[in-house]
């Protein structure tokens, strides 16, 4: 659920309805600013009015990236829009071709922020070799993947393999065979 708050737009993480044997009942919460990204712990006293705000996630396809922005193509319209680079969280695991859902305030028809999808598969382009014999502790080395962005992985990975990263915290889940 998505409230308009304090001049804000907040996702609603997790909530926790508390009603304590004296006095009136409560909803402890944490929310996530849409805008900062910044997670809020609030309490909204019993009968608190919230505004709810419509958010629709549509897919779309990353075409290309130039000075204006991201560029990006609807799947069943065809329609390009493009994004800033802040508004997209994971920009530099973005290619050519790839799907994601772009969020939009429902009322406004503004796009609010780029949801890539939680893993993608990249190929690695440059690594330095990992030393045979090397694997007694689970080291890791600099990667820079085709999109140009740099990650660590284990040492047994070499250059032109495949690996599948995590676009949330930008870290090496597991080599695709």
């Amino acid at each position: 659920m998505t409230i308009a708050f304090n001049h804000d737009l907040f996702t609603i993480i997790e909530f926790l309805h508390v009603k304590p044997g004296k006095g009136s009942a409560f909803v402890r919460t944490k929310i996530k600013s849409i805008n900062t990204g910044k997670v809020l712990d609030h309490t909204f006293p019993s009968g608190t009015k919230v505004e709810e705000v419509r958010i629709e996630r549509r897919p779309y396809q990353f075409l290309y990236k130039d000075d204006q922005g991201y560029h990006f193509m609807h799947n069943e319209t065809f329609e390009q829009i493009f994004l800033q680079e802040s508004l997209i969280e994971g920009h530099m695991f973005l290619k050519d071709g790839q799907n994601c859902e772009i969020v939009f305030h429902a009322d406004e028809e503004r796009a609010l922020f780029c949801d890539l999808p939680p893993r993608v598969e990249l190929e690695v382009t440059y690594t330095e070799p990992g030393i045979k014999g090397d694997t007694a502790t689970n080291t890791m080395k600099p990667a820079t993947l085709e999109t140009g962005a740099e990650i660590r992985v284990p040492l047994f990975i070499n250059e032109g393999e495949m690996i599948r990263v995590d676009t949330r915290d930008g870290s090496y889940s597991e080599r695709v065979k």
